[in-house]
């Protein structure tokens, strides 16, 4: 087992790993920008070293101040939570080349699951269902109209390389197709600096169902049961749920057993989430695999019992899982509610500053991560999720019941937050009885304005 690891990363999931490890007996160093140093992480970590200014290219994604606060530290292995360097192979290969242990997968299965194009191709021929559409990149506007054509409209164009939402269009037939794939490809490039983009079937009012995987480095490979990801906004998640209504032992088995094809064709290990488009039907089709531990990764240990991030620090060890597949369960309801400094009146504006006062939600069954405190300046540089407060019920009702009092609990001042929103959409009937796709929230206005 590792002596010390490195956090390369910030926030909430920092803290997440540093008490993981802290309960393991492993010593932690974290790293910070100088817009955090006064940042929880950089506090109760065992070491803190900076590494650069505000900018995440001067800081969270500089791998050679990175890997030179590994060197001074001697820090053996790095976990790089979710975002920043989690997906980036060329960093993983740098990290082996200097004999620092990646918690996450290979480059190889990065780079293989990264390229959505490709990995789509993988899929398709380990035998997982996949959504109708091109076969790789699209090279010309002439082949774009031919495939669109032969699979059908509406369309949708998305980036080979992206993530996060971004660089995705829906073309709802020929007229549009020029334009929404060439304003793809633009904010592909700004934002993966690479702009290729491929073409599948838009699937009409899907569930987003993910599936939790992990690996080890014997062969073992085990699904953790679902995640409902489908009540989203412009494709960024807002809430996350397990179990899924629309699932069925029946089903959830044969899409488990997918996602551990999926893991297998790469040579994947370690923790991984592979993301399903889910219809009315329950069909099923691969969307992509997330290569990384996952925002909403505690709605799975909160069903299953299971510590993801000790597991992780296991598995990069050497260690085989300790539980089979048999031996997982789901028991009980949980639903996670993102908690944003954002002002969803106004566009959903972000709303860095300080925190003046807060108070968090507690009781039994009640969760939650975050690195906020009273006095705590939010810098405006960052993502703006503050806090995730994760519910745990008997069943569904009881999980909604049991978020909405510690939503009505969760006090803070000083920021505008999305909380009064997340409640409203906990109070929608069509939510409560599990009427929602992941269209819902664009269709729906639960800001609350007049």
């Amino acid at each position: 087992m590792f002596s010390k690891i490195l956090i390369a990363n910030r926030g909430e999931i920092a803290l997440r790993i540093i008490r993981a490890c802290r309960e393991m007996g492993i010593k932690t160093v974290a790293v910070y920008s100088t817009a955090d140093k006064n940042a929880m992480h950089a506090q109760i970590a065992d070491e803190a070293v900076c590494i650069g200014s505000a900018a995440t290219k001067d800081s969270y994604i500089n791998t050679k101040a990175i890997i030179a606060a590994c060197e001074v530290t001697g820090s053996k292995a790095i976990h790089p939570g979710f975002g920043f360097l989690s997906e980036n192979s060329g960093f993983v290969r740098l990290c082996d080349k200097c004999g620092i242990k990646w918690i996450g997968p290979t480059a190889a299965a990065i780079d293989a699951m990264g390229d959505k194009a490709n990995a789509k191709r993988t899929m398709k021929e380990a035998g997982v269902p996949v959504v109708p559409g091109s076969d790789g990149i699209i090279t010309s506007m002439e082949q774009a109209r031919k495939i669109a054509s032969e699979i059908g409209y509406p369309v949708m164009v998305k980036a080979s390389a992206g993530g996060g939402g971004r660089g995705i269009r829906n073309i709802e037939d020929e007229s549009e197709l020029e334009e929404k794939i060439l304003e793809a490809k633009q904010e592909a490039r700004q934002f993966f600096g690479n702009d290729d983009v491929y073409l599948e079937k838009l699937i009409i009012n899907p569930k987003h169902i993910e599936i939790q995987l992990l690996a080890d480095e014997h062969g073992n490979v085990v699904y953790l049961g679902e995640r409902d990801c489908s009540c989203q906004r412009r494709n960024q998640k807002l809430l996350e749920e397990s179990p899924a209504v629309i699932m069925t032992d029946e089903l959830r088995k044969k899409m488990g057993e997918a996602a551990v094809k999926a893991a297998r064709a790469c040579g994947y290990t370690n923790a991984g989430t592979v993301e399903f488009l889910v219809d009315k039907d329950r069909n099923f089709y691969f969307m992509e695999m997330n290569t990384r531990i996952q925002v909403e990764h505690p709605v799975t240990e909160m069903v299953t019992g299971i510590d993801l991030i000790k597991e992780q620090i296991k598995i990069a060890a050497g260690e085989e899982l300790g539980f089979t597949q048999d031996e997982v369960h789901l028991d009980g309801h949980a639903i996670e509610c993102r908690v944003n400094a954002e002002d969803p009146s106004k566009g959903f504006r972000p709303c860095p500053g300080r925190i003046k006062s807060i108070h968090m939600p507690g009781g039994f069954g009640v969760r939650v991560d975050t690195a906020v405190y009273q006095g705590y300046e939010i810098p405006p540089y960052y993502d703006s999720m503050i806090a995730k407060v994760i519910v745990k019920g008997r069943d569904r009702n009881e999980a909604i019941q049991k978020m909405k009092v510690a939503l009505s609990e969760f006090l803070i001042e000083g920021i505008i937050t999305n909380v009064d929103f997340q409640l409203n959409l906990l109070r929608d009937p069509d939510f409560e009885k599990g009427d929602f796709d992941i269209g819902f929230l664009n269709r729906k206005d639960l800001t609350g304005r007049s």
